[in-house]
């Protein structure tokens, strides 16, 4: 079954998620533009965009557990999801920019609310990794170092899980379990039995 899977897989071509990418933006813009995300239709954008962003980040994440644990091969899709969500991400920001705040104290509340100063860290992490998403950086750069400028994306999903959290207010499960699932999906990268081999040698 997973064979069958990853052969239908290798058929879908990477560009065919950049074609898809725009429709969920265009659709919920389009909601808010006939006036049916209720009377704060900013708000709204802003937060649907936030969750798409959250949801191509775990997205990312999963590529390396589910072909580690489940054989499924998504390798090819990690770099157009990784660009996607940095569009996402700057959707939602200019939508806070520009309909929100319309550019006024947005020094103030950066400076001011925490959720926001956590997510412009995020926003500042990802930039490397969006404008080195490309061959020519690969060769540039040297596939090591590549590879270690884009383990970024790993305090960029814990700031996107927690600038999440901060945002809400009260007790609420959602931002949670978000925070939960990236948080055992960054688990499944740590080698547990390196960790033990080390912890056991500085105990020794």
């Amino acid at each position: 079954m997973v064979d069958a899977l990853n052969s239908s897989l290798r058929r879908v071509p990477a560009w065919a998620l950049y074609a898809a990418s725009p429709v969920p933006v265009i659709w919920i813009f389009y909601l808010g533009l006939n006036g049916q995300l209720g009377v704060d239709p900013a708000k709204v954008i802003e937060h649907d965009l936030g969750l798409w962003s959250l949801w191509l980040i775990i997205a990312g994440l999963a590529v390396t557990p589910l072909r580690r644990f489940a054989g499924v091969n998504l390798l090819k899709f990690r770099r157009a999801i990784g660009v996607i969500t940095f569009f996402y991400l700057l959707a939602h920001l200019l939508t806070w920019l520009v309909l929100d705040v319309q550019f006024q104290n947005v020094w103030a509340d950066i400076l001011k609310r925490w959720y926001i100063t956590v997510g412009m860290a995020a926003f500042v992490l990802v930039l490397p990794l969006a404008l080195t998403s490309n061959d020519w950086s690969v060769r540039k750069l040297g596939s090591a170092a590549w590879r270690k400028l884009h383990v970024l994306v790993y305090p960029i999903a814990i700031l996107g899980a927690l600038h999440f959290l901060l945002l809400v207010k009260g007790f609420q499960w959602e931002p949670i379990l978000y925070a939960l699932a990236i948080s055992g999906l960054l688990a499944t990268r740590i080698r547990w039995s390196n960790l033990v081999t080390r912890v056991n040698l500085a105990r020794g």
